[in-house]
């Protein structure tokens, strides 16, 4: 029986090219990225050259277009993105960044990510009369905390909530202040100015001196500032007579009377 030789029946592996190698049909080599079949057998022939070889696959384009991601992340947590010509390295952000998209057409960045970025809280368990006044001074009720921004930028929200009572027949109102600098002034958040009238936030006609009642005060403010600031919650009562945070007016030492708590709560949203 005759015998027929096949010759190769697969592709022959030889790394990268070299001039100096003997190549025969369906040798497969490396050169500049790419790779290509020898289809005619040569010696010192460069695999450019399509007498003796075919392109099998093409390298991508490397250099200042940022594609040879070896050379374009230099540091860890390096990342990349495709910018309007190329892929570009963005350096890592600082700790407790995010990285934003500003669209089509844009770059990313980092940048604060919106949210609650801190929570302070204040309590106050003890008492405090409030000296009646025919002015409109408002007076501390003790209970207050402290929260200093991390950018000008952010919101605080203020959730306030006491307890309190007064002598009977009196009229009671409470707002929302802020120090700033040794500078106290009251929040925005109260009726609006009406003749001679009080403003207040919260308000209280008492009609006996057993009542309690809880004043819960919220309000979204913007300081635009990075400095310390204390909120507090301020009290107001009519005439000679008094209010009281944390208990009623009357607070007999006996089991059968009961006192409150008061507390507020910071928080600052980032944006």
């Amino acid at each position: 029986m005759a015998t027929v030789n096949l010759g190769s029946i697969k592709f022959k592996w030889k790394g990268t090219y070299a001039g100096g190698t003997a190549y025969t049909i369906d040798d497969v080599v490396s050169y500049n990225g790419s790779s290509y079949i020898c289809i005619q057998a040569s010696t010192g022939n460069l695999p450019t050259n399509a007498t003796y070889f075919e392109q099998m696959s093409s390298a991508g384009t490397n250099g200042t277009d940022g594609t040879d991601l070896t050379t374009t992340l230099t540091t860890q947590g390096d990342i990349v993105y495709r910018d309007a010509s190329g892929l570009v390295r963005l350096g890592a952000g600082t700790s407790g960044q995010a990285l934003i998209t500003q669209g089509t057409g844009a770059n990313p960045i980092w940048g604060s990510a919106g949210g609650i970025k801190q929570v302070i809280q204040g309590t106050f368990t003890g008492t405090t009369a409030i000296t009646g006044n025919s002015t409109q001074d408002f007076q501390d009720s003790g209970l207050n905390a402290t929260i200093t921004p991390s950018s000008t930028s952010s919101k605080i929200l203020i959730m306030a909530v006491s307890d309190v009572g007064a002598t009977a027949g009196q009229r009671s109102a409470g707002v929302l202040a802020k120090v700033v600098g040794g500078t106290t002034t009251i929040l925005p958040i109260r009726a609006d100015s009406a003749g001679s009238r009080q403003r207040g936030f919260m308000t209280m006609n008492n009609t006996s001196d057993y009542n309690h009642m809880s004043w819960a005060m919220n309000y979204l403010d913007s300081p635009s500032t990075t400095s310390a600031i204390t909120y507090k919650m301020q009290g107001w009562c009519e005439g000679l007579s008094n209010m009281y945070f944390n208990r009623d007016r009357t607070d007999t030492d006996s089991t059968t009377w009961i006192r409150g708590a008061s507390q507020i709560t910071l928080m600052e949203v980032t944006v």
